[in-house]
């Protein structure tokens, strides 16, 4: 059994990262930012209204900006290509800050949004300094497996829980020649991981939140599983959850046979 609250390195891009990471999207207060990193967490995710996120990080860079991971980018607009150059400015005055960690390209759904231009830009951004890594974020598994396999992207930020587990067969047998960083969410499903579906027993057992992220995070494969609290109290359950390190041979075919439960009546659910 292994602490899931070892340290670990993203992938082949050398930097040093906490197993969970934080995102304020759902604002659990300046304060959980600051708890988070006296626990040792010390991977962020920040939208440009994560004032909360900004806020705590700004405080926590002053002399010590090296010892953060800040990962954030720029949105893929259905309505044209986004300006990343101005984003990515934004973000560094967002932050106060020099670099980036981890510069994504967001929400992109189909390959045909993320054209060789965009590569090549954050490829610019990454040779001038501004980034230390760059990646995108995607819901098409095939497309990220494809760029795993080229090796043109350092980060790469995709889904993965006990219900939605397509990356071990898209994603991941695509990893080890290049070692991109990989970067999870929605390790609980939007909290339907939480629930009881439809059809599984009235006395069965439940999974709380802590248990899936362990079972995301007991997949090497992964390195960096993100959480999005909604409070103090429910970063610290998560992080004491970690303690119990990787799910056992029984907890992981529970987690398996509840995730097929929770996909086959939310399968419209992303």
């Amino acid at each position: 059994m292994n602490d899931l609250l070892t340290p670990t390195t993203l992938g082949a891009t050398g930097i040093k990262s906490s197993r969970l990471g934080l995102s304020a999207s759902y604002r659990p207060g300046v304060r959980t930012v600051h708890r988070a990193i006296d626990e040792g967490i010390n991977f962020f995710f920040g939208y440009g209204f994560d004032t909360q996120l900004s806020k705590g990080l700004r405080d926590a860079f002053k002399g010590n900006r090296e010892k953060f991971v800040l990962a954030t980018g720029a949105y893929n607009l259905l309505i044209g290509y986004p300006n990343l150059r101005r984003t990515l400015e934004k973000r560094l005055r967002q932050f106060s800050t020099d670099y980036i960690d981890v510069f994504l390209f967001l929400g992109v759904t189909k390959e045909k949004q993320f054209p060789p231009k965009a590569i090549e830009e954050l490829a610019r951004f990454r040779e001038e300094g501004k980034v230390r890594s760059i990646g995108m974020s995607c819901h098409d598994r095939s497309f990220i497996g494809k760029l795993a396999s080229q090796g043109v992207l350092d980060v790469m930020m995709m889904r993965y829980n006990a219900a939605h587990r397509g990356a071990e067969r898209d994603i991941f047998p695509y990893l080890a020649k290049h070692n991109p960083g990989i970067v999870s969410y929605t390790a609980t499903r939007w909290t339907v991981l939480t629930r009881r579906p439809k059809g599984w027993p009235k006395d069965g057992h439940l999974p709380d939140a802590g248990m899936c992220y362990r079972f995301v995070i007991s997949n090497p494969n992964v390195h960096v599983c993100l959480t999005a609290p909604t409070n103090e109290k429910q970063l610290m359950e998560n992080l004491a959850a970690l303690k119990q390190g990787t799910l056992n041979e029984d907890e992981m075919r529970f987690m398996k046979q509840f995730g097929d439960s929770v996909y086959m009546n939310h399968k419209w659910f992303m």
